[in-house]
């Protein structure tokens, strides 16, 4: 269970407050710690939404200039254009895209906020997510993964 609300634009909201009133500055960009060095926060309670001050503080503690902050709404398009690509996928249920489609009640929502501070090359990540956004991530994997590929592979080129 999360211990954030269905919608994270309030904590949005009071995490710039919380880096602008520490004297920090916020770069709007997004770590993909697929491709660079980095360590992901951990609470020590999971039931402590507001953990990200302690790593915000940290972040001062440790120098840090400014933070890098990332945040994702739900919009219309992006969920359409997965509902679409689940349709097509030939491995897709019925309750694939019903899913999808529930999510709609989500739309304008804030799902997920990410901090993060470089630190002697290493990048420190902290994340909130709700769990309608990782049930959002995991459809759209799917989707990328299987949508509109045919398994019988009629799409390959001949090679005679």
């Amino acid at each position: 269970m999360s211990p954030f609300p269905d919608d994270l634009v309030s904590l949005k909201d009071d995490m710039v407050a919380f880096i602008e009133g520490h004297g920090m500055r916020r770069f709007h960009g997004y770590v993909d710690y697929d491709e660079v060095q980095s360590v992901m926060w951990k609470t020590q309670d999971n039931d402590n939404p507001d953990s990200w001050k302690d790593f915000v503080e940290l972040a001062k503690a440790s120098g840090a200039p400014f933070v890098t902050m990332d945040s994702w709404r739900l919009v219309k398009d992006e969920l359409d254009a997965m509902i679409e690509s689940l349709r097509s996928a030939e491995l897709t249920s019925d309750e694939d895209v019903e899913d999808a489609r529930w999510l709609g009640t989500y739309r304008g929502k804030t799902g997920f906020v990410q901090l993060g501070f470089a630190y002697q090359g290493v990048m420190m990540v902290y994340e909130a997510a709700t769990e309608w956004y990782e049930r959002y991530q995991r459809l759209l994997e799917f989707a990328e993964d299987f949508g509109g590929i045919p398994i019988d592979g009629s799409d390959q080129d001949d090679e005679s």
